[in-house]
């Protein structure tokens, strides 16, 4: 059962993740979390590190896609200035949103990967639509109220996981 919460990789922030880590993996695209991964959930504006990242992403031709849970006009507005591709209430833990994200690019689930802040929507989302996953570290330390609950669970999850898997750690990226 905790084995579908086992995240592929454990790296600090999505912003570590390279062009040349992800293609050493045969990653060709980024499914993303919004809140708390690729944004603060508070500050919808992101951050110049945000922006760099997604630059080098451009360049090398890495596609980022954000699959979330919120509502397209939350999803929206959130990204309005970052022009990215969006799959909005993705129902997370379940594999729809995941699925039409990787389904958008034409790509195949070995061809991408989830990133995400929680293992109880995002590690287990991309678990059951059969893909890659990297948990990250939540931006910030505060959380809406509903993701509140999920963090809850997830300590106890977590503490089984490393219990079981004294492999798991955090990285400063995949090649660690």
């Amino acid at each position: 059962m905790f084995a579908n919460y086992k995240p592929t990789w454990m790296v600090n922030a999505i912003y570590d993740l390279t062009p040349e880590q992800l293609k050493k993996h045969g990653i060709r695209a980024v499914l993303t979390d919004l809140d708390n991964t690729l944004i603060a959930w508070n500050n919808p504006d992101g951050t110049d590190e945000l922006r760099q990242w997604l630059v080098n992403m451009e360049k090398a031709g890495i596609p980022v896609i954000v699959v979330s849970n919120n509502s397209a006009d939350r999803v929206e507005r959130a990204l309005k200035a970052l022009e990215l591709g969006y799959v909005s209430r993705a129902l997370k833990p379940f594999a729809r949103g995941i699925r039409l994200g990787h389904q958008r690019l034409n790509m195949t689930k070995d061809e991408v990967v989830m990133v995400g802040d929680q293992l109880m929507t995002d590690i287990r989302g991309a678990h059951r639509a059969g893909v890659r996953s990297i948990l990250v570290k939540p931006l910030v330390e505060t959380d809406a109220w509903n993701t509140r609950i999920n963090r809850f669970m997830e300590r106890k999850v977590m503490k089984r996981l490393l219990k079981d898997n004294p492999d798991m750690k955090w990285r400063g990226d995949l090649s660690e």
